[in-house]
């Protein structure tokens, strides 16, 4: 894949950890360099952040937190004052209303005739008295885009059911982990007396329905119950270790874990869990040959859980959720094959590379065009 031959600059609210592989994967492909401009999360979110990007450039924003829930907006200070100092050729935003300074960025970009690519979830589908004009509005903001990529290909179903041309649409299957390198990690059969490990790794927010999974595998019968594992840090933490005390106190919390040690724990579990919505460590899990249970959520997970390598349930199905843990570790055999059928997609399908050869073929296409005029 061609790299980009000019500077880009990336607008993001926060900069998690999970993502400076993926924009220092990027910046490697951009001869002129690439800047990313983000910000401080609010404290509740309990976002992991990282500023220590080794090939992109990291540009402090000063976001300001107006308001919560479907109320919520967000203001970054001063994103033309970093746009004239980076001089890009080719701007990626997250295409996200909400974010009230991105209009600003776009228009400088436009002012100078250079291409803004719009990269986000979708766009929702509204219905009652106001469906009509919240779509017009959708409409009118994914319109001021050269380009808009999405995490996943019911995102791009979203914009195209918007009108917006599918030429102009890309889809880049969200991804953490780089291909992996050094071979499939296998995992030998245990014991009959060796309880299965089920991983849960991410924040420990109400939404991730963990509280289920803590009750699903109480209520599984105790001669197949699994060692539960979990890792991650978050406002439920404290609820949720009350919870297993009382009912799953086998439970362990790790707290949050990077690196080498995460990494030992991705190497012991025998299958991994995500109750709730949302959470990219589906994508780490299967790198690490696990097979994966999943809540259906915002379309990311599916490109990535099928039958030959985990289970899609309904969000916030106690009841699903404990089947599916039930058939997991019904059958060893059954389990290490649908962990590399994980593997395998990670391999061939869904990683940083591959994510950024898409991002690539967008920058390319949208720096081929005319240039936009006011």
């Amino acid at each position: 894949m061609k790299n980009f031959p000019g500077r880009l600059a990336i607008q993001q609210r926060v900069l998690p950890h999970y993502r400076v592989p993926f924009f220092d994967t990027l910046a490697e492909s951009c001869e002129g360099g690439a800047s990313l401009f983000a910000g401080k999360a609010r404290e509740e979110e309990h976002i992991s952040t990282n500023k220590n990007l080794s090939i992109a450039k990291y540009a402090h924003a000063k976001n300001r937190h107006l308001f919560k829930g479907s109320f919520y907006f967000c203001h970054q200070e001063r994103i033309t004052d970093w746009l004239e100092k980076t001089n890009p050729d080719a701007l990626i935003v997250e295409a996200n209303p909400r974010y009230l300074s991105t209009p600003s960025a776009i228009k400088w970009m436009h002012s100078r005739n250079r291409p803004v690519i719009g990269w986000g979830l979708g766009a929702p589908q509204r219905s009652g008295l106001l469906a009509g004009v919240q779509k017009k509005n959708w409409m009118r903001f994914l319109n001021k885009f050269s380009a808009l990529i999405a995490y996943s290909q019911r995102g791009a179903d979203d914009y195209a059911a918007l009108g917006i041309d599918k030429k102009k649409i890309f889809v880049a299957l969200n991804a953490v982990a780089h291909k992996p390198t050094g071979g499939l990690l296998t995992r030998p059969i245990r014991k009959d007396y060796e309880p299965l490990i089920a991983l849960y790794v991410g924040r420990l927010q109400e939404r991730k329905k963990i509280d289920n999974l803590i009750r699903a595998c109480a209520s599984l019968p105790q001669n197949i119950q699994p060692n539960l594992w979990i890792v991650g840090e978050g406002p439920a933490r404290k609820s949720l270790e009350h919870l297993a005390k009382e009912i799953y106190p086998t439970a362990r919390f790790f707290g949050e874990r990077h690196g080498v040690e995460l990494k030992m724990i991705w190497g012991e579990a025998d299958f991994f869990v995500l109750p709730g919505t949302g959470g990219l460590a589906v994508q780490e899990a299967m790198s690490h040959a696990l097979p994966v249970i999943v809540a259906k959520g915002d379309g990311t997970q599916d490109n990535l859980v099928r039958p030959e390598n985990g289970w899609q349930i309904p969000d916030d199905d106690e009841k699903a959720l404990k089947e599916s843990i039930k058939d997991a570790l019904a059958n060893q055999h059954h389990l290490r094959a649908m962990g590399v059928a994980s593997y395998n997609i990670v391999l061939t399908e869904v990683n940083i590379e591959k994510m950024v050869e898409v991002f690539l073929r967008a920058l390319e296409q949208v720096c081929k065009k005319p240039r936009i005029t006011k």
